[in-house]
């Protein structure tokens, strides 16, 4: 190196950044590795703070890497090579009455079995969550509570979680009391009172398209009818087609995932959101909303919800943390607005009570921050993960594959060309033991059957990416 480049600040970040892009460029530095520190990069080339910040920013500003709140910089994928976004759906506006449950019950028959990476599950691995922590908190709890927690709870649920969830609401803007909220046994549990709450059998509920399995097979268990609602990969539902089936009085509810869509992990913007629950104010028709992922968002801030925006009690806005801290916990809410005694009365009816331990080891997490603490570095893993997912696609799969590019949440929806037929590559994928979720168990429809969904909330590894360059070969063999 001359001495004027040594001297000269603007030389010397823009030599750092030309080593670091060239890298990149050259596969040395993958999607979702992580860059040296600036400090480690003023140590090693000798320069300032400035000068090193100077560096990353000019990366940043190509598209090269990417910041994250209190983790750094890390390689980001460039969008020339990232697959294009899924194209809007198109479901029929009539609504259909399907039988996916051979389907589902096929997909969840082979999980579990030895050599296979569940793909096709929407929650994270084991490794990725606090189980010793828990575990913990646990035989706090069962000292703490009265007759270590063998005893009924109220209806309404445990004060104390009650109580940290209301303040946990805060991060969206949502005004909320302790007893605004009523506990459940996970988020299917609450979405299931609240339906049986607002609509009767034969009635019709919208929903977006493609949607959870489960809450599409909890509709036809209750005997409701459902109509699918077009989305957009990054935006969400139609608003255009939400207002018209609520002009038409056709539906009784709607019940939709404003926050990381599954499958599609889709986003409302903050003005959908508020425009969405504008319109069932307007035409007097309860928003069912399903905030299971809000949590696990990749940008600086939490997403409001739609409940954020509900000033009349129409919003009935259903979370968990079933899909962030302890699946096997149950441990679920709903803050039911207008509809509590309604919903109150179900939970009676149905189950009386939630199980008072769980409960209490979750209001210790959210009360001590334990569950913040948790939720930055899944947040981080799970971003990282969702870039190297986005290059295994690129690089992998059948030329013309689509891919959305979630921004929070577990799950990745994947178009492959149309001619591709996802069930015959899902029975040929077993046979290597990968396992993905078909696309038409999304559906009630005949469609999405050249799609799947994968599951990026795993560890990743050259086992994890071996898998993928498979499922990519017998993608294109496909075609």
């Amino acid at each position: 190196m001359s001495n004027d480049i040594q001297k000269n600040p603007s030389f010397l970040y823009a030599r750092i950044a030309g080593v670091i892009q060239q890298q990149i460029l050259d596969g040395i530095l993958r999607t979702g590795d992580k860059l040296p520190s600036l400090r480690t990069i003023c140590r090693e080339y000798g320069v300032s703070q400035n000068t090193a910040m100077s560096a990353y920013y000019d990366l940043e500003s190509k598209g090269l890497i990417e910041s994250r709140p209190q983790s750094g910089y890390y390689v980001r994928y460039p969008r020339s090579r990232r697959p294009s976004l899924p194209n809007a759906t198109t479901p029929s506006s009539m609504p259909h009455d399907g039988d996916p449950d051979a389907l589902v019950s096929q997909v969840y028959g082979t999980l579990g079995e030895p050599g296979s990476l569940p793909l096709s599950l929407g929650t994270p691995a084991n490794e990725l969550l606090p189980i010793a922590k828990l575990n913990k908190g646990l035989m706090l709890a069962t000292r703490s509570l009265t007759g270590s927690g063998i005893a009924y709870d109220k209806v309404e649920g445990s004060e104390r979680l009650r109580r940290q969830i209301a303040r946990w609401a805060f991060a969206m803007e949502c005004n909320l009391g302790m007893d605004d909220v009523i506990t459940t046994s996970g988020c299917l549990n609450a979405l299931s009172y609240c339906l049986m709450a607002v609509a009767d059998k034969g009635d019709t509920i919208a929903m977006e398209s493609p949607v959870s399995f489960g809450m599409l097979r909890l509709a036809q268990a209750l005997g409701l009818r459902v109509l699918e609602l077009p989305m957009h990969a990054q935006t969400g539902v139609d608003l255009n087609a939400y207002e018209h089936a609520l002009r038409e009085g056709r539906v009784k509810a709607s019940l939709l995932i404003p926050n990381f869509s599954n499958p599609l992990g889709s986003c409302m913007p903050d003005e959908h959101k508020r425009e969405a629950v504008r319109l069932a104010e307007l035409y007097n028709v309860p928003l069912i909303e399903n905030d299971l992922n809000g949590d696990v968002y990749f940008g600086t801030q939490r997403p409001k919800s739609c409940k954020t925006y509900d000033r009349s009690g129409l919003v009935l806005w259903c979370g968990s943390v079933s899909k962030t801290l302890a699946p096997g916990y149950r441990v679920g809410w709903v803050a039911p607005g207008r509809f509590r005694e309604q919903v109150l009365r179900m939970k009676l009816y149905h189950s009386i009570s939630t199980a008072s331990i769980t409960q209490e080891v979750v209001a210790g997490f959210l009360e001590t921050g334990r569950y913040e603490n948790h939720l930055r570095k899944l947040r981080r893993t799970l971003h990282a993960n969702q870039l190297n997912f986005a290059r295994a696609i690129a690089d992998y799969f059948p030329e013309g594959t689509r891919a959305s590019c979630p921004q929070g949440g577990f799950v990745q929806w994947v178009e492959l060309p149309r001619h591709v037929d996802a069930l015959e590559l899902y029975g040929k994928a077993l046979s290597h033991k990968i396992s993905f979720a078909p696309g038409r168990i999304f559906t009630l429809q005949n469609q999405y059957g050249h799609c799947l969904r994968l599951n990026y909330g795993l560890l990743w590894n050259d086992e994890l990416e071996g898998t993928l360059r498979r499922l990519g070969e017998l993608a294109k063999a496909e075609v």
